[in-house]
């Protein structure tokens, strides 16, 4: 009977405890936010004012001091050539030079001789453009045998890439005003923004032939026009 009677005392202390512990609350999910993602895209077009070359010698001879003696004659003609049409010499940077033997073979397989080859190429700046067909044919005058490509950009995109990112963003807000209104929802803050900046670099490649005399007229070259081209990504939360 004592026994029961302090098992008893034991589950009221218990239960007593119990009632005074913390309350806990089950509170409501808060609401889920709601989220309308637009992208936009803003372009600026521009006229190039800059062109980068690539404008190499290439010689062949029995031995390689002789090929080396060829190329080393030919390629400071190039370059003072270049430096004569205006080029400032901090605009000429040596990009390549380079030396191998190629062995040379028969009709029936067989090794008749060993001929060495030289390659050495500059990486041309040309900040006027209006002179850059010129430039070319003095060039090839001199010596030049190849012309790797020719890029042309703008020297400095700042303003450009400015005007192309609002007028992205200005993209983007027009969207998603105009999804809000036939959604019938209204637009209440942006939570993320993110840009993604697109500079495309028009190429024209060619090859030059080495030796020969300029042409009465100029290598004629079209530039064309680049576009700067800005993606924006906005989340706005709607209501």
């Amino acid at each position: 009977m004592r026994t029961k009677f302090l098992i008893f005392t034991v589950l009221a202390f218990a239960l007593i405890l119990s009632a005074c512990g913390p309350t806990t609350i089950n509170q409501a999910a808060p609401d889920t936010l709601r989220t309308l993602n637009v992208n936009g895209v803003g372009n600026v077009n521009l006229v190039p004012d800059i062109a980068y070359i690539y404008i190499g010698v290439h010689d062949e001879a029995s031995t390689a001091s002789e090929a080396v003696e060829a190329n080393k004659a030919h390629t400071s003609a190039v370059i003072a050539a270049l430096k004569s049409a205006g080029v400032d010499e901090k605009d000429l940077r040596t990009s390549n030079f380079s030396i191998w033997p190629s062995q040379q073979y028969g009709p029936d397989g067989t090794v008749n001789g060993t001929i060495y080859m030289v390659d050495n190429s500059v990486y041309v700046t040309v900040r006027d453009l209006d002179s850059l067909g010129d430039l070319l044919d003095d060039a090839i005058t001199a010596g030049a045998n190849s012309v790797n490509s020719i890029q042309f950009d703008v020297a400095d995109k700042t303003a450009a890439v400015k005007e192309a990112r609002a007028k992205a963003v200005e993209d983007a807000k027009l969207q998603a005003q105009e999804m809000a209104d036939a959604a019938g929802v209204t637009l209440d803050g942006i939570q993320n923004l993110s840009f993604y900046e697109n500079s495309p670099v028009p190429m024209l490649s060619g090859k030059g032939g080495g030796g020969a005399m300029a042409a009465d007229a100029s290598v004629p070259i079209q530039p064309g026009q680049l576009t700067i081209s800005v993606n924006v990504s906005i989340t706005y939360s709607i209501k």
